[in-house]
Parts: structure tokens; C-alpha cells; sequence
């Protein structure tokens, strides 16, 4: 994304606003345009600011950031959500994503990995936390334990990669790992804009949402 990136922080707990706007105060491309103390409150400021990232958290009072972010999305696809929370419960996670948050970090997370998330968000990339990313194909692959099904689903899986060329199978290969699109970028050896064409080819070919998707059909491919 071109330009300054306005970022809205929702959390209930001050420090972590002040934490969070210091860390955004790094980024010169970035600028803080709002804090909200709960999702009631971010609902109306992103209403009222137009960020294009909000950063969420999840337990907070009145309303909390799933709820939050449920009633973002339900206004349109912008701005992306990323979820940034101290708990990652399987009900979390999936919870947001289903919601359609655009990430999920955990606020242990270094300060250089907020920014690089602000910034893949902004230019329409899905972020996981690293350690998040496996239990979520995890889920999605392992949900029914049943060997017929898992074959099935499998198969289904593999007949739907079979439309991608090969070099679209190589970035969705790279997708399934989590990188981005600048990581993809380095290790195809291709530009980020053709890096970017080809991931939007990608959902597209595959009628995949997001770049999660893409990874869990290439992890049930695998079975």
C-alpha cells in the first residue's frame, strides 16, 4: 500500500496503548490516528477515523474484539483486523478468523514483527503468529478423524491443485508455510507485484477467501 498507513489500537489496558503507540511511532510510513478502550468504542472510530489496520484485542468490556470485529467487517472488507492478544485458545483463533479478521498475533511478538504485520495487512496479506498457523491446519485438516473422509477430503483437495500451473503451485506451496509475500518473493526469485498476481490468481482458481485457505486445501492435499 502507497502512502502512510493510519493505524486505529483497541485495548483496554492503557499501558499496553502507550506500548503499542510507541512501538507504532517507529514506523515512518505509519501514523496512530485513534485508541479505543473497548469494541464498542472501535466500532465508532473506525466508523469515524477510516483506519486501514486496527489492531484488537480480544477481552475487553462492553464489548469484546471479536464481537468488535464482527461489526467492522459487516460494514465491508476494510480495514484490515489483526487480532493481537495475550490468549490463543483454539476458540480465539478460529473465532476471529471466522469473523474475518485479516491476523492473529500474540502480543509477545517483537516489535519489528508488529510493524511487518501492520504493513503486510495494509497491502492485503492474512498474518498468523508462527506458532498459530499449524494448530489452525491442524484443526482444519484433522476435524474428521474418519479414514474415508480424510481420503476423500484429500482427494478433493489434490483435484482442485491440479488446475495450477506449476509455478502457481510453487507459491502456493510457499503460502502454506505462512511466508510472505516478500519471503515468497526471495525464494521464487520473482517480483513482489508477480508474487502478488499470482497469490490473487491463486484464490481466484481455487475459490480460496484468503491465504489460509490457500495453505489448509495444500495441507489436506498432503494426507
Amino acid at each position: 500500500m502507497a502512502g502512510v498507513i493510519r493505524v486505529l489500537i483497541v485495548d483496554d489496558d492503557p499501558l499496553v496503548r502507550v506500548g503499542l503507540s510507541l512501538v507504532l511511532g517507529a514506523g515512518a510510513d505509519l501514523r496512530l490516528v485513534g485508541e479505543a478502550g473497548d469494541g464498542a468504542e472501535a466500532v465508532e472510530l473506525v466508523r469515524r477515523l477510516r483506519p486501514d489496520v486496527v489492531l484488537m484485542d480480544i477481552r475487553m468490556p462492553r464489548m469484546d474484539g471479536l464481537a468488535a470485529t464482527g461489526e467492522i467487517r459487516r460494514a465491508g472488507p476494510d480495514p484490515a483486523v489483526i487480532v493481537l492478544t495475550t490468549f490463543d485458545t483454539d476458540e480465539h483463533l478460529l473465532g476471529a478468523l471466522r469473523l474475518g479478521a485479516n491476523g492473529f498475533l500474540l502480543k509477545d511478538i517483537a516489535p519489528e514483527a508488529i510493524l511487518d504485520a501492520v504493513r503486510r495487512a495494509a497491502a492485503g496479506e492474512s498474518i498468523l503468529a508462527p506458532s498459530v498457523l499449524p494448530r489452525l491446519i491442524g484443526h482444519a485438516v484433522g476435524r474428521d478423524r474418519a479414514p474415508a473422509a480424510a481420503d476423500e477430503r484429500a482427494e478433493r483437495a489434490r483435484a482442485r491443485l491440479r488446475r495450477l500451473s506449476e509455478r502457481e503451485r510453487e507459491v502456493a506451496e510457499a503460502v502454506a508455510t505462512g511466508s510472505s509475500n516478500a519471503e515468497i518473493s526471495a525464494g521464487l526469485h520473482i517480483s513482489v507485484p508477480t508474487v502478488k498476481a499470482y497469490v490473487s490468481r491463486l484464490l481466484e482458481k481455487l475459490d480460496c477467501a484468503n491465504r489460509v485457505q490457500v495453505a489448509i486445501l495444500v495441507h489436506e492435499a498432503r494426507r
